[in-house]
């Protein structure tokens, strides 16, 4: 057999076009819409993923014309390839693909608070199925959707309707709930589709294929045989052009409560009944929901924040956070949280989940680790060995797509003597892997109405339930915030974290 069964060309011929409709992007120009959006469009029209009567209508503020459109994302595109100095990981556009999607570029100029845009895009749209895309900030999602509903444009009659809606959701735990509460004044949640492109990478989505498909693993998939799990999130760039932002949010709004939280509840749920959207979204929910609420005293002692000081990366020297442009130069934001998490329930009493996030750090890093209880050592205290190593499953999800083994194994000789090994699975090994921006399966989903990946209002709660006790204890100044140097691994305090529980994180590099 073919070792590529599982390439993208034989899932798209397993996968149907999504069915006809219109994708309305608000924030057209915006850099998530040529960044990451019109790339995951581009692969999904490759594919053979859209119907042929799909089209995009991109609305936003600046006055243009379709070829306008049209011509700014076919730059924005070319840009992205290697020739043109680019990430983008094709070679050069494939002119079949971006010929098909460019005619279907639509333009429409207009302010997102005024009622004339809307009834505009009414009478564009018609009686059709149709996907609102918010790719804009936070402050304009209740305004948008209130417009789209006072329009008439949330109204399902034979067709469908759909919003999308980035992060972030809120800024706290009664933001996010005001938020819930409006959103859900003037659509139902099966018309809500909360977005965390972090579920939209490949080996988060193989976590419950792991897990629940394999005998060998669901078995030692609790308190009995697991010591601790770590959680990286690690990132090498700084807070690029967005310091307006990052000086209201950080790292722990940032990153937590939806990226870090959704890694942790796919680690750690239970077996839902089925692959249904809503079973297993209940049982995500259930995992953060029973997250131990911190003290103010336990916030001080289990979460560390630090902030990225001057040094070295691979590019160059790089700034301090406090030197990007629109950041205080007193500033006490976090770019970087490490924190102890414990979870109050049967499967995870006693097993501590340590998750680290930063940026400026020495690697581009995210992976899940599962470090798994000693063997006994009584059998071997008369060989040389003075320690077993530990035996750990590590999921990669970043840059590098698998999983890793590390286990024992004995030297080749005459004398028992351990040593650690390491058996890898690349998802690259066994399979083609195309060009992704890790956007295409969310939205190839939201076209057919598959809301699994997407998170629920309970959800984006629990997670702010979570992390409130700790936002509550900094704005009362508990805890220093900690510097560590561009390039590093994070502060040292992060270490002392772990050290306090006779445990240190892996290395990153």
């Amino acid at each position: 057999m073919d070792a590529h069964v599982g390439d993208t060309e034989a899932l798209a011929k397993t996968a149907k076009a999504a069915p006809p409709c219109t994708l309305v992007i608000f924030g057209a120009n915006g850099d998530l819409t040529k960044r990451l959006l019109m790339p995951a469009l581009y692969n999904l029209a490759g594919n053979g993923l859209l119907d042929d009567a799909f089209k995009i209508i991109g609305v936003d503020r600046d006055a243009g014309s379709d070829e306008d459109f049209q011509g700014r994302q076919t730059e924005s595109m070319q840009s992205f390839t290697p020739s043109k100095g680019g990430e983008f990981a094709e070679k050069s556009l494939d002119e079949n693909a971006w010929g098909w999607l460019k005619p279907r570029l639509h333009y429409l100029p207009g302010d997102f608070t005024k009622p004339e845009t809307f009834a505009e895009l009414a009478t564009r749209l018609g009686d059709g199925s149709a996907v609102f895309y918010l790719a804009v900030a936070d402050r304009f999602f209740a305004g948008i959707i209130d417009q789209l509903h006072d329009a008439g444009l949330t109204k399902e009659a034979g067709f469908f309707r759909r919003v999308v809606i980035e992060k972030p959701f809120g800024h706290d735990l009664s933001s996010a709930r005001d938020l819930n509460s409006h959103i859900l004044s003037k659509l139902v949640e099966d018309q809500i589709y909360r977005i965390d492109h972090f579920l939209g990478k490949e080996t988060v989505q193989n976590i419950m294929a792991l897990r629940f498909g394999n005998g060998i693993f669901e078995p030692l998939w609790n308190r009995d045989h697991i010591d601790s799990v770590q959680i990286t999130a690690a990132e090498t760039v700084g807070v690029e052009k967005r310091g307006k932002f990052y000086e209201i949010t950080g790292a722990m709004r940032d990153m937590v409560p939806n990226h870090m939280f959704q890694l942790l509840a796919m680690t750690a749920m239970e077996p839902p009944n089925s692959f249904d959207a809503d079973d297993v979204r209940s049982e995500k929910a259930k995992v953060i929901w029973a997250i131990h609420p911190m003290t103010h005293d336990e916030v001080v002692k289990n979460v560390v924040r630090g902030q990225y000081r001057a040094g070295h990366m691979a590019s160059g020297d790089v700034a301090s956070y406090v030197a990007e442009p629109d950041v205080a130069p007193d500033s006490d934001v976090e770019t970087y949280v490490a924190m102890k998490v414990l979870i109050d329930n049967w499967r995870w009493a006693g097993v501590p989940f340590y998750l680290r996030t930063g940026k400026r750090m020495s690697v581009r890093k995210t992976e899940i680790a599962i470090h798994f209880k000693q063997a006994p050592f009584a059998m071997f205290r008369d060989t040389p060995v003075d320690k077993l190593s530990p035996n750990v499953m590590v999921l990669h999800l970043q840059p590098h797509e698998g999983i890793s083994i590390l286990f024992s194994a004995k030297q080749p000789g005459q004398i028992v003597k351990l040593d650690p090994v390491r058996m890898d699975f690349r998802y690259e090994d066994y399979f083609e892997i195309k060009p992704s921006t890790g956007y295409e399966t969310l939205i190839y989903d939201v076209l057919i109405g598959e809301p699994t990946l997407f998170n629920r209002a309970d959800n984006i709660e629990a997670g702010w339930k979570a992390v409130q006790p700790i936002l509550d204890a900094w704005a009362a100044d508990a805890g220093e915030v900690h510097h560590y140097r561009a390039g590093s691994n994070g502060p040292a305090a992060a270490d002392e974290l772990l050290a306090r529980d006779g445990r240190t994180w892996r290395k990153l590099t």
